[in-house]
C-alpha cells in the first residue's frame, strides 16, 4: 500500500498534446518572434499640456500636483503590464526619458490616495496582443494590431 503513487507524477502526460508544426521560412518566424515584444507608446501634445493640474483649487488643503489624466494613466499602465503602483512610476518614469518628455510620474502615494477618487474605465477591446498604448487629451487607449492604424489613418 505504501507503493501506490496517488497522485500524478510532475512528468505525467497532460490530456492536451503540444501542436507542432514545421516551420519553413525560419527568417520570417525569428523576426516575429523578435516582434512579439515589440509595444509603441504615442504621446498627444494635449496630453503632455494636461499632464499637470493646472486649476485653482476650490477647497481647502494642498492643491493637486498631477490632473485626472495622468492618476487614470498610471493605473491603467498599472492593470495592463500587472505591475505595482511602485513598479508602474519606474516603468512610466523611465519611459518619459526615452521619449525626451519633460514629466514626471505622479508618486505611488499620490496615486493611490487619488485612485478612490479618479473613474477608471478600462475595457480592452481587442482579443489578441496589446499593440498600441495611446495616451491623449482624453486619457489612456489600449488598441490591438491595425485597429490604431485604422483609427488614426481611416480604412
Amino acid at each position: 500500500m505504501k507503493d501506490q503513487i496517488t497522485h500524478l507524477p510532475d512528468n505525467a502526460d497532460r490530456s492536451v498534446a503540444k501542436q507542432k508544426f514545421k516551420i519553413t521560412n525560419w527568417p520570417t518566424y525569428n523576426k516575429a518572434l523578435i516582434n512579439r515584444g515589440s509595444i509603441t507608446f504615442w504621446l498627444d501634445d494635449e496630453a503632455i499640456q494636461a499632464w499637470y493640474e493646472s486649476a485653482t483649487p476650490s477647497s481647502r488643503g494642498r492643491p493637486q500636483r498631477y490632473s485626472d489624466l495622468a492618476i487614470t494613466t498610471v493605473l491603467v499602465i498599472k492593470r495592463v503590464f500587472r505591475l505595482t503602483l511602485r513598479a508602474a512610476q519606474g516603468f512610466i518614469d523611465s519611459i518619459f526619458t526615452l521619449m525626451n518628455v519633460p514629466l514626471r510620474c505622479p508618486d505611488y502615494t499620490s496615486v493611490s490616495k487619488r485612485a478612490k477618487s479618479v473613474n477608471v474605465s478600462f475595457k480592452t477591446f481587442t482579443r489578441g496582443e496589446i499593440a498600441h498604448l495611446v495616451i491623449d487629451s482624453t486619457g489612456l487607449k489600449v488598441f490591438g494590431e491595425g485597429e490604431w492604424k485604422v483609427k488614426k489613418h481611416g480604412q
